[in-house]
């Protein structure tokens, strides 16, 4: 009889999973969604596979949780390996300026429909997962359907649901929390909803975030902000932040000089998009440089390069990754095996491990669910070698 393994999670790190387990297994994954769903969305909906970093400690630096356990994960299937895969199963790929590895076809829908044509020996079940429960040497699995008996559980369920039946296993859950999410902030400034301010630089403490801001309705979002939030994801709100829209070193006064007839405004629209300047300046924009009194210019110089603000909350319609889930201390690092129930293995976002932007968060997925799928692979074979 053919191994019975079931694999609860049809996302990224499941079909990693399913993918890369020997095709004579019996596999069956379980998910209330379609197959591949959440991918879709990613990178813009280009889908950013992975990030060129190919030092696995550097990989490792990038995600606020989880770095030391992941050294050994990303040592054995990283950066290198994972565009190995993809090029087997037809996926070309190419990296941006800025690191980040997309398929050449620019399409999330490309890359799901690449990765589910290897995945036709595999039986997918539409059914809402609701207990699992360990026997002597088997597992049943109770669905909103009906009941199942596997020799092997994976679960992959995304860091956002997936917990109650790791629970009741005696895992322990540290509590999810919003990461790589916007922030609602005091000002809030709405009238500049859907303006982008490039290459800003946000101070928190001694922490430095740098990259792109998007003023939202409530708030910011954008790479900096995901970074912010993404280390801040435990730290208590509110907190205040303070933002260099200018980021650059500007002598204002030799500005000034060189430009005496210039309104203020005008000026300063240069290097900041106007309506920028307008809301972050609460003064008369219309009077000539020369005019500037030194005051005015020191507050100018002050609100531009070090606004306050209080972050008052986490925008969790924009959320896209959560901090928290299984205890890493349960888990193999080498294998993904619970370290409480043998052959239960628990891989992807679930785990309480999180990323930056940039295609980290997949990255894990997909060396996660390959480390699972070849240790159930080499237990079987050495299994069958002492038989």
């Amino acid at each position: 009889m053919p191994l019975k393994i079931a694999i609860v999670g049809s996302g990224p790190a499941g079909c990693m999973v399913a993918c890369n387990l020997d095709k004579t297994f019996d596999i069956t994954l379980f998910d209330k969604n379609s197959p591949l769903k959440t991918l879709l969305p990613t990178g813009g909906g280009k889908c950013n596979l992975a990030h060129a970093e190919y030092d696995f400690k550097e990989l490792a630096k990038n995600y606020p949780r989880g770095e030391k356990f992941l050294y050994s994960v990303f040592s054995k299937f990283g950066t290198n390996e994972t565009l190995d895969f993809f090029e087997k199963i037809g996926i070309k790929t190419y990296t941006r300026k800025d690191n980040r590895i997309f398929p050449t076809s620019n399409s999330s829908q490309d890359v799901r429909d690449k990765f589910l044509s290897q995945l036709k020996h595999c039986n997918f079940k539409k059914e809402q997962v609701n207990l699992i429960k360990k026997h002597e040497n088997k597992f049943s699995i109770e669905t909103n359907k009906s009941t199942y008996i596997f020799d092997v559980v994976i679960i992959a369920t995304g860091g956002k649901n997936g917990y109650e039946p790791l629970k009741d296993l005696g895992h322990t859950v540290i509590t999810p929390k919003p990461s790589l999410v916007g922030l609602k902030t005091n000002p809030n400034f709405k009238q500049l909803q859907g303006v982008t301010i490039r290459n800003c630089k946000i101070t928190e403490n001694k922490n430095i975030f740098i990259g792109d801001i998007l003023f939202t309705d409530s708030g910011i979002t954008g790479p900096a902000v995901f970074e912010l939030s993404s280390y801040n994801a435990r730290k208590e709100i509110p907190y205040d932040i303070h933002i260099d829209f200018l980021n650059k070193d500007i002598d204002l006064q030799e500005l000034f000089d060189k430009n005496p007839h210039k309104n203020l405004g005008t000026l300063l629209s240069e290097y900041l998009p106007k309506s920028a300047v307008n809301t972050l300046l609460d003064i008369d924009l219309t009077q000539k440089c020369s005019n500037v009194r030194a005051n005015t210019k020191e507050l100018v110089y002050k609100l531009l390069s070090d606004y306050p603000f209080k972050v008052t909350g986490c925008r969790k319609d924009g959320e896209t990754v959560t901090c928290g889930g299984i205890s890493l201390d349960e888990i193999n690092s080498k294998t993904f095996e619970s370290k409480l129930i043998q052959n239960l293995y628990i891989c992807g976002e679930v785990l309480n491990v999180d990323g930056l932007c940039g295609g980290y968060n997949l990255q894990f997925c997909w060396s996660s669910g390959y480390l699972a799928a070849e240790t159930i692979n080499d237990n079987i074979k050495n299994c069958n070698k002492n038989l």
